[in-house]
This record gives structure tokens, C-alpha cells and sequence, in this order.
């Protein structure tokens, strides 16, 4: 049954902060790269003609956010934004980042939030459409700053598909994409990243109202159908 998430369930795992924090934070790649921040209007996405519509979707590796983001993008118009896809095509682009963004995302780090939020303002700035379904992030508080300052624009809804730990390992591991990081150990590393980064972010937009939990458990069309009427409207 679908209904707004007032509180989460907790699969999150205990993990030292410290540690943790080296691990989605190197500050060695950080430091490679410029924090100077852009107010909205500065950004050039306010330029368009009306304010882009903007939902995030949220959950962790497996768990099926990029099947359900094409037919949710397919059925009501939305441009399907996969930070994991930019990230991936500015490796295979050869460009000044790929390098860095290879190897973190080898050892299932976080990319750097200034990194992350550039491509995806580019990704907006070229669309031909203004409402966005970003798969993918925000994966961080960092993330959810850095967007909010450079671009800044509110999300209408925040998607976060929910499922155990075990089925997310699985589906990683039998989904044959030829992905990078679809391998066991980088597969935990990323859970225990996600769980680390991502519940504060999930908290937040459930205590701004925005956030809707979805059973991530079944077929591909028994999940969709959970998702139908928070678009339908």
C-alpha cells in the first residue's frame, strides 16, 4: 500500500564515521577541485524560459531505481537524468575528470559534490525538456548542499525505493550490465557508502514532507504500479 513516509525503517548497519568519511571523502580529491559556489540565478538554469521541475530518486545499488526511472520518465514526460550514467560518460569521454571519477567510483566512493552537481547542471542547461527525474541523488548531504547552493531549485518529489540488503547484493551481481563496480566487494563497499550518506538525506526530505518510501520488492510492473499515483495526479 502506498503512502508518504512519516518514518524510516532502519537496515542501516553501525560504521565509524571516520572512516567512513575517508572512504566517500578522500580529501586528496577534493582538494583537486575548485568550491567556489554560484548562486541560481548565476548558474544559468533559471535562464530557461519557466523553472525546471525537478524530483530526485533515491535507493540503494540494485535496488532498480534506473528500470523504474525510464518508464516513470517514458509515461509522463520526464527527462531521465542517471548521475551514475554522467559520471560514467565523462570517464568514456576522456575528459579532465574521468580519470579521478574512474577510480573513485572503482573503489565505491563518492564522487566529489562539485563534480557531481557541474555535470548535472549541464545536463539540465541542454535538455529541450524542463521536468527532470534525477536517478541517483541526492547520495549525500554534501550532495544535497552543493545542489541547493549552485542550482538551488526545490524538488516536487523525492523517490526513495526501498528493499533489503541481500536481494540489492543479488540483483547487482546478476544483472550483467558490464558495469565497473558490479562486483561483490565493490557492491558492499557502495552499501555501507549509501547507508553511511544517504539516511540524512532521506530524513530530510521526509521531514519536509517531500519523501515517498516505495516497496522495491516484486516485478518490474508491481512496482511501477505503487509509483503510478504519485505522478498520476
Amino acid at each position: 500500500m502506498l503512502r508518504r513516509a512519516s518514518s524510516l525503517s532502519v537496515f542501516f548497519s553501525a560504521a565509524k564515521p571516520s572512516l567512513l568519511n575517508q572512504v566517500a571523502y578522500g580529501l586528496s580529491f577534493l582538494e583537486a577541485f575548485s568550491t567556489t559556489v554560484l548562486k541560481p540565478t548565476e548558474a544559468g538554469i533559471l535562464s530557461k524560459a519557466r523553472t525546471p521541475t525537478i524530483n530526485f530518486v533515491l535507493g540503494g545499488p540494485g535496488v532498480g531505481k534506473g528500470t523504474q526511472c525510464a518508464r516513470i520518465a517514458e509515461t509522463y514526460g520526464f527527462t531521465h537524468l542517471s548521475v551514475g550514467d554522467l559520471l560514467r560518460k565523462e570517464i568514456s569521454s576522456n575528459t579532465e575528470y574521468g580519470e579521478m571519477i574512474l577510480e573513485t567510483i572503482t573503489k565505491g566512493k563518492i564522487v566529489s559534490s562539485e563534480v557531481t552537481v557541474k555535470l548535472l547542471k549541464s545536463a539540465i542547461e541542454s535538455a529541450e525538456t524542463d521536468r527532470f527525474l534525477i536517478d541517483g541523488f541526492p547520495r549525500s548531504e554534501e550532495n544535497r548542499v552543493a545542489y541547493e547552493e549552485i542550482i538551488g531549485i526545490e524538488p516536487e518529489v523525492v523517490l526513495f525505493f526501498d528493499c533489503d540488503e541481500v536481494e540489492m547484493i543479488n540483483r547487482v551481481l546478476h544483472r550483467n550490465q558490464g558495469r565497473i563496480d558490479d562486483n561483490i566487494d565493490t557492491t558492499k563497499q557502495r552499501l555501507k557508502v549509501f547507508e553511511a550518506y544517504t539516511l540524512p538525506v532521506i530524513k530530510y526530505y521526509s521531514e519536509k514532507g517531500k519523501l515517498y518510501k516505495i516497496n522495491a520488492i516484486g516485478t518490474e510492473d508491481e512496482i511501477f504500479e505503487r509509483v503510478r499515483p504519485i505522478f498520476a495526479t
